[in-house]
C-alpha cells in the first residue's frame, strides 16, 4: 500500500535526484587531483633513481653540448666549408654556427681537451669540422661531484659519443 505523496523510487534513493547525481561518480577536481598527485609522486621516484636534480642538470647540459657538437658537423657537410664549435671553460659558454650559443651551470665543472692550433684564443677551446665530416677532435668533459660525462669528438670521422666516466678521466 502506498502513501498518497510520496512516489516509489526504481533506485531506492527516494525523492531527491540530487542524490541519485552525486552517487554516479567521482568528480572531474578529484579526478585532477588523483593524477597531480600521481604526478608528483612518479617525479619525486625518477629523481631518486637519477640522482636528482643536479645529475639531471649535468645529463641534460652534456647531451645539449653533444647535440650542438653534431650540428656543427652537418653544417660543415651541409655547406662545404669548415665550421667551428667552441667552448669557454672558465666561463661556462660554448658556441655553434650560425648564432647559436649557450650558457653551462655554474655548478658544473667543464674541462676541455683538444688541438691547440685551432684554439681561438688562451684558454678558450675548439673543435672544427670539415666538410668530408672529419674534425680536429676532442674532449669535453662536464662533471659534478664524483659524476662525469664525456662527449667525444672522432678526429678522422668526426663521430660524436657520450659516455659516463669517473671524474678527471
Amino acid at each position: 500500500m502506498r502513501r498518497a505523496g510520496r512516489r516509489a523510487s526504481v533506485h531506492g534513493l527516494g525523492r531527491c535526484p540530487a542524490r541519485r547525481a552525486r552517487a554516479a561518480g567521482f568528480t572531474l577536481l578529484e579526478m585532477v587531483v588523483v593524477m597531480v598527485i600521481i604526478a608528483a609522486a612518479m617525479l619525486l621516484g625518477a629523481m631518486a633513481t637519477t640522482g636528482g636534480t643536479a645529475r639531471m642538470q649535468l645529463h641534460s647540459s652534456t647531451k645539449q653540448i653533444a647535440a650542438n657538437l653534431r650540428y656543427t658537423r652537418a653544417q660543415a657537410i651541409a655547406t662545404g666549408e669548415p665550421q667551428r664549435f667552441t667552448i669557454d671553460p672558465q666561463g661556462h659558454a660554448w658556441q655553434a654556427p650560425n648564432g647559436r650559443h649557450g650558457a653551462i651551470p655554474e655548478a658544473l665543472e667543464v674541462n676541455f681537451t683538444g688541438a691547440r692550433q685551432v684554439q681561438p684564443q688562451a684558454g678558450v677551446g675548439a673543435i672544427m669540422f670539415f666538410d668530408d665530416g672529419a674534425s680536429t677532435g676532442g674532449r669535453v668533459q662536464l662533471a659534478r661531484g664524483d659524476a662525469a660525462w664525456n662527449v667525444d669528438v672522432a678526429w678522422l670521422t668526426g663521430e660524436v659519443t657520450l659516455r659516463r666516466a669517473e671524474r678527471g678521466q
